[in-house]
């Protein structure tokens, strides 16, 4: 199972070759090494389901980020923050994962868990999300825990019916109050986005005079600064935020 970035050490013994012959052939050598190392590195990170074990429809990658809060960041240094956590392609998989991660309710500070496709990062500029948008629902503290979990249950049990548009969703921890976010492909395909609201409101019970608020990728580009994986999503705290019972 893939869960720690592979290191790859540098093959440097710090010698040096006076002939230039040995030195090239060093060299030579050297870099076989390094393609070996690379292919099978390659290996170690394709995550496929065990024997008898019950294969997702798609690979997800479990991420976390923390962020000091009020300090607005660039894309490069966002993307630095955060830290995959490790992938994995079947049910049984998951809750080995699932079953060691600290609960969203039991995280301090701005701290934030991603689950999305494996492949597809949790920042706005990749490929698969930057046409796209999210759905934000915002919660009263004490609530994170459970709604995260039924969230992604459904996800990985594509309880949504949205083909491909699924990219992944976020949870994020705050001060007063915390946040859960569900991401799709597409923010112009209105269909869609309806679709995962309502599924959305089944799957986590919510009630119906819930705010929730579509927000494009396009649009949180635009603002400025950066904090975390959404941006500036306190823009709006007049709203009322989520007393599930």
């Amino acid at each position: 199972m893939n869960n720690k970035f592979d290191a790859l050490k540098d093959d440097d013994s710090g010698d040096h070759d006076q002939n230039e012959e040995n030195s090239t052939q060093k060299d030579g050598e050297k870099e076989k090494t390094e393609r070996d190392k690379n292919q099978n590195s390659s290996k170690r990170k394709a995550v496929v389901p065990g024997p008898a074990e019950h294969p997702l429809q798609y690979n997800y990658t479990f991420w976390y980020s923390r962020r000091t809060p009020g300090r607005p960041t660039s894309s490069q240094s966002y993307e630095q923050n955060i830290k995959q956590i490790g992938t994995f392609a079947s049910v049984e998989q998951f809750w080995k994962f699932y079953s060691h991660m600290v609960r969203p309710g039991d995280l301090t500070g701005h701290s934030d868990f991603h689950l999305f496709k494996e492949g597809i990062k949790p920042m706005w500029e990749d490929d698969a999300n930057k046409n796209g948008g999210k759905w934000i629902i915002r919660l009263r503290k004490g609530l994170a825990s459970r709604c995260w979990e039924n969230l992604i249950l459904a996800m990985l049990g594509e309880q949504f019916m949205v083909g491909e548009e699924i990219c992944g969703a976020v949870v994020s921890v705050r001060f007063q109050e915390d946040i859960i976010s569900i991401w799709n492909k597409t923010a112009s395909d209105q269909a869609t986005t309806a679709r995962i609201r309502d599924t959305l409101r089944r799957v986590l019970n919510l009630p119906p005079n819930t705010i929730m608020e579509y927000k494009t990728h396009t649009d949180s580009i635009k603002m400025p600064g950066r904090l975390g994986p959404q941006r500036l999503l306190f823009q709006n705290l007049w709203k009322p935020r989520l007393n599930v019972p």
